[in-house]
C-alpha cells in the first residue's frame, strides 16, 4: 500500500520522534475465518481521513495540531506470533518518549504486539476492548495467534490489570469460561439497552479500568447501519454516540498509553465503513488530546 498521511496532504507534517500520536498501518489479514479484505483497511481508512474535517466541532479544537505522524506501512507477512513480536519491538522506543501509537489495522490479531508494548511501557495497563466478539478462545482453527484468540493471549501477560470489553454480542461457548476471570468485566449489548442511561454504564467501564489504558477498537463493536464493511457485521451493536460518550468519558479520566482500530473490510464504491473508521480514530485522537491537556 501507498503511504498516505492520515487528515490528507493538508496536515503539517510532523516528526516521528516529537509528535504527540505515531500512526502505523499495519495491512495484515492471515487468519480471517469469514469475509476476506481487511488487508485493504489501511489504505482506505487513511484515503477516508482526508475527507473527514480536521476542527472537531464537539470539542472546538484540532487534534491534529498537536502533533500527528503516520509512519510508512508495516511490512507484515509473518505468522501472527512473529508479527507481535514485530510490531512490539517497533512500537516501543516511541513509548518510552512517552509518545501514543494507534495501529491502523487489519485484523483484530495485530493487537497482540502494541498491547505488549504498552503493558511493559507502562506500569499497571487496562485494556478497552470494542467489540462484538470476546476472542477468547485458547486456539482456533490452528492457531493460538489469530483473531479469534487475541485476547486470550492479552489475559496470558501479568502486566495486565483488567480487560474490560464492551459491546459483546456473540460468544462461543469456549469463550463463557475466561469471561469469568476476575481481571475481565464483561458488558454484554443485550444489557447495555436495558440500562437507564448511557452515563450510568459508562461510569461502569470507567471504574473498571486502572489509571493506563489502551484501546482496542473492533469496528464490528459499532452496529453494522454504521459500519457495515467488517468481517462479521453482527447486529445489535453499539450506536455512535454512546459509544463516542464512553471513548471521551475513559479518555478524561484515564491515561491513554495506546490505541488500535481493527477489522475494517472495505466495500467499494461505498466507502461509509472507510469514513466512519476515519471517523473514530479522529475523535480518539480529539478527546486523548483534551485528556492530555485537562
Amino acid at each position: 500500500m501507498s503511504t498516505l498521511p492520515f487528515g490528507g496532504d493538508e496536515v503539517e507534517p510532523a516528526h516521528a520522534e516529537s509528535a504527540r500520536f505515531v500512526l502505523l498501518p499495519v495491512p495484515y489479514e492471515r487468519t480471517t475465518t469469514y469475509r476476506k479484505g481487511t488487508a485493504a483497511g489501511p489504505e482506505a481508512l487513511l484515503r477516508a481521513s482526508a475527507q473527514v474535517e480536521l476542527f472537531d466541532e464537539e470539542l472546538r479544537i484540532d487534534p491534529l495540531a498537536a502533533g500527528v505522524v503516520t509512519l510508512p506501512p508495516l511490512d507484515c507477512n509473518e505468522a501472527p506470533e512473529l508479527l507481535a513480536h514485530k510490531l512490539e519491538t517497533r512500537l516501543r522506543p516511541h513509548l518510552e518518549r512517552g509518545q501514543i501509537p494507534g495501529c491502523l489495522g487489519g485484523e483484530h490479531s495485530i493487537s497482540l504486539g502494541p498491547i505488549r508494548a504498552a503493558a511493559r511501557s507502562r506500569t499497571g495497563l487496562g485494556v478497552l476492548q470494542i467489540d462484538a466478539h470476546p476472542d477468547l478462545r485458547d486456539s482456533y482453527e490452528g492457531t493460538r495467534y489469530g483473531h479469534g484468540c487475541v485476547m486470550r493471549r492479552v489475559l496470558d501477560l501479568p502486566e495486565i490489570e483488567a480487560l474490560v470489553p464492551v459491546g459483546l454480542r456473540a460468544v462461543s461457548p469456549e469463550e463463557d469460561e475466561p469471561l469469568s476471570d476476575p481481571r475481565v468485566h464483561p458488558f454484554y449489548a443485550h444489557d447495555l439497552r436495558r440500562r437507564a442511561s448511557t452515563e450510568q454504564w459508562v461510569g461502569e467501564v470507567v471504574d473498571a479500568l486502572p489509571e493506563w489504558v489502551y484501546v482496542t477498537f473492533d469496528l464490528d463493536g459499532l452496529d453494522p447501519s454504521i459500519v457495515p464493511g467488517t468481517g462479521t457485521p453482527e447486529p445489535g451493536g453499539l450506536g455512535w454516540w454512546e459509544t463516542m460518550t464512553l471513548l471521551r468519558t475513559v479518555l478524561q479520566r484515564r491515561r491513554l498509553a495506546g490505541f488500535d482500530v481493527v477489522e475494517l473490510l472495505p466495500e467499494p464504491p461505498a466507502v461509509i465503513s472507510d469514513f466512519a473508521a476515519a471517523r473514530v480514530v479522529m475523535k480518539i485522537l480529539a478527546y486523548a488530546t483534551v485528556g492530555l491537556d485537562g
